[in-house]
């Protein structure tokens, strides 16, 4: 029996990694085909007769994981420079003002169908607000570097401010100005939290000599983020303040501490940590979708009762998004069809109390919604005749250099040049990794 089951999982594994691979040319993003699988999957165990544990507590530890590394894979990739500043502006006030606009609307909505309070019901619809990161950014590796970043922040954000509401909600009875600023007050150790916790892991990760130490750090940053989520703080801040600093070291790079930590070898470091984190997310995330995709009840995809209340979500979703893109003068194709519901969504979900739970915000809706908002995100990039070629979407970038990809190996170059005429010598290790 074990030996079937470990089977069975690479095999599953290794048709989502060709999924991976096809997702450029086809356009369909893998995590869709990955549910598809999962769900397929199910289909064939009933019909064999073969008996599957209960998985369901593996859901939210690989959702939770996932979460972690997919905000940190996003973030690695970012670049931070002046020319960034709209985009980033841009997809902050994108990814919140529908989180609030569609969870006061949704939540207005909603009470009048039950006799729970408006807050309840705000608090019940805050995850069918938020963008799923995890379906998002693995689904935009095609599309031109200025869609693909915009996705990145906005989704990125889309998670952390959720969070955030999601959990103001959960942590406040009452709405006050006493409640704002303990949250305030909150937010703010958190940002103290990841500066202190980054700087510490920078050193290990340029420090330690040690052969295993990138799974250490990796264990440190999910054990920082889980005790933070202990104490009610806002942890996704400190994944995605990491992430950020990570990817952009080298403009940093001129600062007396950073030159301690040996700029030469730490760029080597940051590189094959960024591989681990994309392979480990890979991982995480395929697990996370093959097996939800492998929960979902046939009787709750095709649940009638809730399918009315899942295409009004869904329009409320996609009609406010189409209004925010046109006002904000964003290129509607493709953007419109990138707001997919998923990984966040199911975990903000599950964290919803049972005595605080209201009947029409079910299981069944969390599905449907998903899955419709996913099918809509696979036609859209499908039939997109806009931002999905990188070569002529790049060329048309070419007037503003800083908004070109630069290659990873000429950076590190270029940082090895201005490290060598700062300091005027390198060690012998530093020599060979110039040569």
């Amino acid at each position: 029996m074990t030996l079937t089951i470990i089977i069975i999982v690479c095999t599953l594994l290794l048709i989502a990694y060709v999924f991976d691979l096809t997702a450029s040319k086809t356009k369909i993003p893998s995590v869709i085909l990955l549910l598809i699988l999962g769900y397929g999957s199910r289909q064939i165990a009933n019909i064999i007769g073969v008996n599957v544990p209960d998985l369901s507590s593996f859901l939210t530890i690989f959702g939770t994981v996932g979460l972690i590394l997919i905000v940190l894979e996003g973030a690695i990739d970012l670049e931070l420079n002046r020319s960034k500043l709209p985009v980033i502006g841009k997809s902050v006030l994108i990814a919140f003002v529908p989180i609030v606009i569609m969870g006061l609307l949704l939540a207005l909505i909603f009470s009048l169908f039950n006799d729970a309070s408006y807050r309840v019901n705000l608090l019940n619809l805050i995850p069918l607000c938020v963008i799923s990161s995890a379906i998002a950014i693995p689904s935009v590796k095609h599309l031109c570097k200025r869609n693909k970043e915009f996705i990145i922040y906005e989704s990125s954000m889309s998670d952390i401010l959720g969070v955030l509401f999601f959990t103001f909600l959960m942590t406040q009875e009452t709405i006050t100005i006493a409640s704002f600023a303990h949250f305030g007050g909150q937010i703010l150790i958190m940002f103290l939290i990841s500066f202190i916790a980054t700087i510490v892991l920078v050193i290990l990760l340029s420090k330690v000599r040690n052969h295993i130490k990138f799974a250490p750090i990796i264990i440190l940053i999910i054990l920082i983020y889980a005790v933070a989520e202990v104490y009610e703080l806002p942890a996704l801040i400190f994944i995605f303040i990491f992430g950020l600093f990570l990817g952009n070291i080298k403009k940093v790079e001129r600062l007396k501490p950073i030159q301690r930590l040996h700029p030469v070898t730490l760029y080597q470091e940051v590189h094959k940590f960024r591989e681990l984190v994309n392979e480990g997310a890979f991982l995480i995330r395929s697990m996370f979708f093959l097996i939800f995709g492998f929960l979902i009840e046939t009787s709750e995809l095709i649940n009638g009762e809730t399918f009315l209340y899942a295409l009004m979500v869904v329009a409320v979703i996609f009609g406010l998004r189409f209004l925010i893109l046109k006002v904000m003068k964003m290129p509607v194709d493709p953007l419109l069809y990138i707001a997919p519901r998923g990984l966040i969504t199911i975990l903000l979900f599950l964290s919803i109390p049972a005595a605080q739970a209201i009947p029409q915000i079910s299981r069944s809706l969390i599905i449907q919604v998903i899955v419709l908002t996913a099918i809509i995100l696979m036609v859209g990039l499908v039939t997109s005749k806009s931002g999905d070629n990188n070569a002529v979407q790049d060329t048309d970038d070419s007037d503003d250099n800083t908004d070109i990809e630069p290659d990873h190996d000429a950076v590190e170059n270029d940082g090895l040049v201005e490290i060598v005429n700062n300091s005027g010598s390198l060690s012998d290790d530093e020599k060979d990794y110039l040569d």
